[in-house]
């Protein structure tokens, strides 16, 4: 059937064709073709033109609609560049005080001339652009000079900067401890010093950390831009904020041109050690304080400077060609430096074996220690403070509490006592309110420590407490009441072997030594040449003694000295006259006879007749030192005569019966005439400490001192009976109340751990009104750290701060410090920093170049030398208060951490965030600040701890 269908369907087509032919003609095909082309073509014709007539009205009716009549092209484009540039006008005034305008002009004026000008020229000599940019930074700066005048800088000066500065020191010190609690000397110390600073910021800061920032020049900058580039938003006008071209070259003018070289030399430690030493470059360098800092270095790299300086000196001095006295110049100072030498490579090997040993320890199981007498411990700060730690540990604190407590009793009521007899003279009476407030005191120290309600008891005869209580009870009290006892209590404690004698055998004495720069016992001597010497007022004590020095020396080892008098001079020194006495000394050892010359003055051997005539009590009697003359001292005749009595002085003092009689003689007048500057002790140890702490019998001061270190118990106690005092004069009440009723307790009581938290929060009651007072306590607090140890001693440190500023300036204090804080501020200061910035970046206005790294060897001595200034200015009053191990460790610390680039930035921005937190109160800073440290790694860890430690407490 298909295939019919195919044939009918071809059948029929072909029928068609034919018809189609024989009808129109064998031509037609090509007709029909035509025609339809035809049509084609005209259909396209006819739309193209319609099209393009409708277009034209359009685009003209547009055209004269919305936009301008132009001229055509770069014709017009030429015109207007050739057309005169609208003149910019500049005011010149920014801060409103000419002499601050003037020097801040020129820093605009080189700025734009070293960081933008070099290479805009090379492209167009159009300079409204340039102007654009100036009108643009001198806005900035009126804004920031009209906030500047509104903000109130003191208590940025006095409180957070000091604040921040204290944070920074508590968060090096804390690292410091964690390192040496992990003990790991395998790793590099100063990495991981850095780590751990700021794995403790996070923990203390709890929102934010800044390691990013200060160890990663890539985040840094990126810090910095966006710092700028909100100053911009703040200060600029909208219009200029929102041109990019101009805000992003601004941004990077204060970024990378001004901000960023700027911290990086305010970090440099080479610079800082640069600027401590030229701050105190008014004093010598003192040759015993840089041995002992060289003893004390922990650094190879300063050792080794100071070893290739050392011998690179050497070298000079045997090459020189000398003749005459100069020989013996030359010689001994070849012999100091070869003594250099020396200390620095047994430093070095020390340090390489990693044979560090705890002098304390080490000193504690050497040999005889100083004795300090128990009179004297319980009269001075230092010394009394690891007494009453001792006392407390074997729990007799209640005996010497009750010493105590009674000194302060008796100088009160003689004092007020006193101040009863002369009102009576002036026919005041008031008898019976004095002495029943005497009656109540006394009876308040029977109460808390005599009777048997008393917890601690201070075990005492029986019998004389008996005879005590019924005095209290029948008789009027008197400042003796108490005596008997207390004398029997001191003598308890003198001679019970669990009190005094024992402490004596304990660690804490051996560190009371070391406070008190009292390691001086011949035990310590170093080597012949002078290696373990230690000298009074210098940054360390003899603890600090070269640990060679103190494992190498035979304990058999005996000393043959013969010395003499040989000259005599007079020396003017600064406008000081004094005379001079050349001994020349004599030494027998087993490997042959050493001879030196050393010079003393009368006043060492005044205090070296003292030093030994304590320490040996028998001497007193055979050894008299020639007298002393207050006129005609200098003359010829008198010297002679006193060169002839010192002579005979010293021939007596090496006389081998003396020496035999008191073997340990011998390495004390050993270090007296070593050829090295005499180190004075002061020899009676009362007197060491006469300038800055009086005896609690005779004075009023040491009296609050003493009471303050009562117990909690006592002070409630006291407190009870203050308030059933009834009916007294207001000022005689408030004198009692001031000197011994008011007792604070012995441990402050604190509601957050302080280990843990920024240097933020009020210091002490009564403290943060007094601006000075709260800085000095802060700084002390944190430099060498008070608030670690017993809590007596700051206490009493305090009083003396609080004493020593009402003493210089009174009342009136505060009000000083705020017209310092005006004065800083002042245009004239402002000017001054503003000339200094100037003058640093431009010297004679000219970019300065880029500091070449001085080399690393006189860096480790610039170290070196800035320790030992530092040390060198450190008064002896501070030493002898707080104690000289812990005045030489709390100023190393804080030198130690100015040592690190990274922690000197964090520092650096931490207060540039107060200022600008200051400066700008209402555009939430702190916040921000937050935000632009929140990529730190250390603060996303603390983070993940904080929840991995918070989810369990949280699913319970």
């Amino acid at each position: 059937s298909c295939l019919q269908t195919s044939l009918s369907i071809w059948g029929w087509g072909s029928l068609g064709l034919v018809l189609f032919l024989v009808t129109f003609g064998p031509f037609a095909i090509f007709y029909f073709a035509f025609y339809i082309l035809c049509f084609v073509g005209g259909g396209f014709a006819v739309t193209f033109l319609f099209g393009k007539s409708n277009s034209e009205k359009y685009l003209e009716q547009c055209e004269h609609s919305f936009l301008p009549c132009t001229s055509v092209g770069i014709p017009k484009c030429i015109e207007e560049m050739k057309r005169e540039a609208r003149p910019i006008k500049i005011d010149r005034r920014l801060t409103g005080a000419n002499i601050i305008d003037e020097p801040l002009q020129q820093v605009i004026q080189f700025s734009l001339r070293d960081y933008v000008q070099y290479w805009y020229y090379t492209l167009s000599d159009d300079e409204s652009f340039l102007l654009e940019i100036r009108q643009a930074l001198q806005y900035a700066l009126v804004q920031f000079s009209a906030r500047s005048k509104e903000t109130d800088w003191q208590p940025y000066f006095t409180t957070r900067l000091v604040d921040d500065f204290g944070t920074h020191l508590r968060v090096f010190r804390k690292a410091q401890q964690r390192i040496a609690e992990k003990g790991d000397q395998m790793k590099d110390q100063a990495e991981e010093l850095v780590d751990t600073f700021f794995e403790v910021e996070v923990e203390m800061e709890k929102e934010v950390c800044r390691d990013l920032v200060c160890t990663s020049p890539k985040d840094e900058e990126g810090f910095l831009r966006d710092l700028c580039e909100v100053l911009l938003y703040i200060l600029l006008p909208p219009g200029d904020f929102q041109n990019k071209i101009m805000r992003y070259f601004v941004r990077e003018i204060l970024s990378r041109g001004i901000l960023l070289p700027l911290i990086n030399q305010l970090s440099d430690p080479d610079y800082i050690n640069q600027y401590v030493i030229w701050m105190i470059r008014d004093s010598n360098c003192n040759y015993e304080a840089f041995m002992n800092i060289i003893k004390l270095s922990d650094n190879i790299g300063e050792l080794e400077a100071v070893k290739d300086k050392a011998s690179e000196e050497l070298q000079y001095l045997r090459s020189l060609d000398t003749a005459g006295d100069d020989i013996n110049t030359i010689k001994n100072q070849i012999n100091s430096l070869l003594y250099v030498i020396k200390v620095c490579d047994s430093r070095i090997q020390r340090l390489q074996s990693g044979k560090e040993i705890d002098t304390v320890k080490l000193a504690a199981n050497f040999g005889k220690l100083c004795t300090v007498p128990l009179d004297h411990i319980l009269v001075d700060n230092v010394a009394l403070q690891f007494f009453m730690d001792y006392m407390q540990q074997t729990g007799g604190q209640a005996h010497l509490f009750f010493w105590m407590t009674v000194e302060g009793y008796r100088v009160t009521a003689q004092q007020q006592l006193e101040v009863l007899q002369s009102r009576q003279k002036d026919g005041k009476h008031q008898t019976n309110q004095t002495k029943g407030l005497l009656r109540a005191a006394a009876f308040g120290v029977y109460e808390q420590y005599l009777s048997e309600k008393a917890s601690p008891r201070v075990n005492i005869d029986d019998n004389l407490v008996a005879k005590l209580a019924e005095t209290l009870n029948h008789e009027d009290p008197t400042p003796e009441i108490f005596d008997d006892i207390q004398r029997k209590v001191y003598e308890l404690m003198l001679r019970d072997e669990r009190f005094y004698p024992s402490f004596k055998q304990n660690a804490l004495y051996v560190r009371m030594l070391a406070e008190l720069d009292m390691l001086k016992d011949p035990s310590f001597r170093g080597s012949d040449d002078g290696e373990g010497e230690s000298f009074n007022g210098s940054p360390t004590s003899s603890i600090n003694l070269s640990l060679d020095d103190l494992s190498n020396v035979p304990s058999d080892e005996t000393v043959q000295l013969h010395a003499y008098i040989s000259d005599t001079g007079v020396c003017n020194d600064h406008g000081k006259t004094y005379a001079l006495y050349a001994i020349t000394v004599h030494r027998r050892t087993p490997n042959g006879e050493e001879t030196w010359k050393t010079y003393r003055r009368y006043s060492d051997f005044h205090d070296f007749h003292m030093r030994i005539t304590e320490q040996f009590e028998n001497l007193a009697n055979i050894l008299k030192l020639p007298g002393k003359k207050t006129f005609n001292n200098m003359d010829r005749e008198f010297l002679e005569k006193r060169k002839k009595d010192l002579n005979a002085y010293l021939q007596l003092l090496l006389n081998p019966e003396m020496m035999k009689a008191s073997p340990a003689l011998a390495h004390y007048v050993y270090d007296f005439l070593e050829n090295k500057a005499y180190s004075k002790g002061k020899g009676d140890f009362a007197r060491k400490m006469d300038t800055f702490v009086n005896p609690l019998r005779n004075s009023m001061r040491n009296v609050s001192n003493a009471v303050k270190s009562l117990p909690d118990s006592l002070a409630e106690g006291m407190t009870k009976m203050s308030d059933n005092m009834g009916k007294m004069s207001e000022r005689l009440g408030q004198d009692i109340k001031q000197s011994f009723f008011k007792v604070p307790p012995l441990i402050q009581k604190t509601h957050s751990d302080p280990d843990h938290c920024r240097v933020a929060a009020p210091i002490d009651d009564n403290v943060d009104d007094n601006i000075p007072l709260r800085v000095m306590l802060l700084l002390m607090d944190e430099v060498f750290d008070l608030k670690e140890r017993n809590q007596w001693l700051r206490r009493n440190i305090k009083n003396l701060l609080q004493q020593l500023i009402r003493a210089t300036y009174g009342d009136t204090i505060n009000r000083k410090i705020v017209d310092h804080v005006d004065w800083m501020t002042s245009p004239e200061q402002v000017a001054d920093a503003v000339k200094r910035f100037r003058d640093a970046f431009w010297p004679n206005g000219i970019l300065a170049e880029t500091v070449p790294r001085r080399d690393k060897a006189i860096r480790m001595r610039t170290r070196v030398a800035g320790k030992t200034k530092l040390l060198e200015v450190i008064p002896d009053e501070l030493k002898h208060i707080i104690g000289a191990e812990t005045t030489r460790k709390g100023i190393l610390r804080v030198f130690e951490m100015f040592q690190h680039t990274q922690l000197n930035k964090r520092m650096v921005y931490v207060f540039l965030e107060r200022f600008l937190e200051t400066l700008f109160p209402q555009n939430k800073f702190h916040e921000l600040f937050n935000k632009l440290h929140s990529r730190s790694k250390q603060m996303q860890r603390y983070k993940q701890r904080l929840h991995s430690t918070q989810a369990p407490s949280l699913q319970k």
